[in-house]
């Protein structure tokens, strides 16, 4: 089976998978993050830093494997 065949299941998993994960990771730092602001108010800013800051980097990792995806649909670097 020719390579290009599989390409467009390769790209779908390198998009499909860790937007799955994106997205239960951000949902767990989402649940535990209220959690946290429900038992202690008071330490809601210094919380909310750091949850953005986890979030950012979990979205981070989503976006640049979706670029690696798109790259490879668009220039395939496994042509020979």
């Amino acid at each position: 089976m020719p390579t290009l065949d599989l390409l467009p299941l390769a790209v779908a998993l390198l998009i499909g998978i860790p937007a799955f994960g994106s997205c239960i990771g951000i949902g767990l730092a989402t649940m535990k993050f209220l959690e946290g602001a429900a038992r202690q108010p008071e330490l809601i800013p210094t919380m909310q830093t750091k949850f953005f800051l986890g979030v950012g980097v979990i979205d981070g990792a989503f976006i640049i494997a979706t670029g690696i995806g798109l790259w490879f649909a668009t220039a395939n670097p496994f042509k020979g």
